[in-house]
C-alpha cells in the first residue's frame, strides 16, 4: 500500500508500507548473508507508483516475480497520524485496491501452483481480512492444501477491527480457527488475542493454539517482550524481555519489524530464544524512528552492533 506519513493538510512523507511487506523488508535485511530467497504474492496497478514500488522491494532483495499487476485498479492507501507518544491512527483507501482481488487475478492459478515448492508461507490474517468471502474460502482451501503438501504454514493473527462488520463477530473467530489449524508457527500479539478472544493472560492464548494444533506459537507482550513455547518440546513457556526504549517515536510496525527478525533467524536455524531476542531488538529498534520502515542504515548498525554478518 501507498503510506501517507504526517498531518493533515501538514507535512507529509509518502512512502509505502503494509504488514507482510514490512515484514518481507526486515526479513530481507537481517538476513542479508543468509541464504534465504524471499518472495513476496500480491497485487499492484500499472501505474507509476506501483512500478516504483516494486523496483524498491527488488533493491531490498525480494523476488517480486509474483506480485501480479491489474490495469483496472490501483494500489490502496493509508495515512498514519502520531500522538505524542508515538501511538498511531489510520485512515485507509482500499476497497477497490488490487491485492484485494488478488486471488480473481487471471494468472493466480499459476502463483498458487508454485507456491507448492516454498519451505515457509508466512501469511496475515489482514490479507484474508481484505478478501471477498469467497476468496477468503478460497485462500483458506489453498493454505490447507499447501500444509498437507508439507509446506510450513507461518501466521501472524493481526486482529484489526475495523476489517471486519461488527456483526460478523463469529465469523471472524471462525476464520481465525480455521487459520489456526493450518498454522505450523503463529507469531501473535496479546492485545490482538484478547480483543478477540477475551483472553485473560497469555497462557489462555497458548492453549487455545495447542488446541487447534498449532507446534509453537509466539506471543507478543509489546513492552515486556515475548513468550514462546513449542508444544512437542516444552512443557511451559519462556519469557523473552526486551529492552527498555528510552524514546518511542511510531510503534506503526513494531509487530512487522519484530516477525522479519524473528523469521531471519528461525529460517537460518536459530532457536525460539534466540530468534525472540533478535525479534524483539529489531522492533526495539524500529519503533524509535518514524515510518513502517525505517532507513537502511539504521538496520543495517543495528545488525553490526550484534555482531551479525550484513
Amino acid at each position: 500500500m501507498i503510506e501517507l506519513n504526517g498531518q493533515p493538510f501538514g507535512s507529509m512523507q509518502q512512502t509505502y508500507g503494509g504488514d507482510t511487506l514490512n515484514a518481507a523488508v526486515y526479513l530481507a535485511r537481517a538476513a542479508k548473508q543468509q541464504p534465504v530467497a524471499i518472495h513476496y504474492v500480491s497485487a499492484l496497478g500499472d501505474d507509476a507508483l506501483s512500478e516504483g514500488m516494486r523496483k524498491r522491494w527488488q533493491q531490498e532483495g525480494i523476488n517480486t516475480e509474483w506480485v501480479l499487476r491489474d490495469s483496472t485498479r490501483s494500489p490502496g492507501l493509508y495515512m498514519i497520524q502520531l500522538d505524542e507518544h508515538g501511538e498511531r491512527s489510520f485512515l485507509y483507501w482500499r476497497e477497490q485496491s488490487a491485492a484485494k482481488y488478488l486471488l480473481q487475478h487471471s494468472e493466480f492459478a499459476a502463483v498458487a501452483e508454485a507456491l507448492r515448492s516454498m519451505d515457509v508461507l508466512f501469511v496475515s490474517c489482514i490479507s484474508l481480512a481484505i478478501l471477498e468471502p469467497g476468496d477468503r474460502q478460497h485462500l483458506l482451501g489453498l493454505l490447507q492444501t499447501l500444509a498437507d503438501a508439507g509446506v510450513e504454514i507461518a501466521f501472524d493473527s493481526n486482529y484489526r477491527p475495523r476489517l471486519w462488520p461488527q456483526d460478523q463477530g463469529q465469523t471472524v473467530r471462525q476464520v481465525y480457527q480455521q487459520m489456526a489449524e493450518r498454522c505450523d508457527l503463529a507469531l501473535v500479539t496479546f492485545d490482538d488475542e484478547q480483543a478477540l478472544w477475551g483472553d485473560s493472560d497469555y497462557q489462555q492464548t497458548l492453549a487455545r493454539y495447542q488446541r487447534s494444533g498449532c507446534g509453537k506459537v509466539v506471543v507478543k507482550l509489546g513492552a515486556e517482550g515475548c513468550v514462546y513455547q513449542d508444544f512437542a518440546s516444552m512443557t511451559q513457556a519462556e519469557l523473552v524481555p526486551t529492552q527498555a526504549v528510552q524514546q518511542v517515536v511510531d510503534t506503526t510496525s513494531a509487530g512487522d519489524s519484530f516477525n522479519g527478525g524473528f523469521l531471519a533467524a528461525y529460517l537460518s536455524g536459530a532457536s525460539l530464544s534466540q530468534a525472540c531476542k533478535q525479534g524483539n531488538g529489531l522492533a526495539g529498534l524500529v519503533i524509535q524512528h518514524r515510518g513502517a520502515i525505517v532507513a537502511k542504515d539504521l538496520t543495517r548498525s543495528y545488525f553490526n552492533s550484534i555482531n551479525k554478518d550484513y
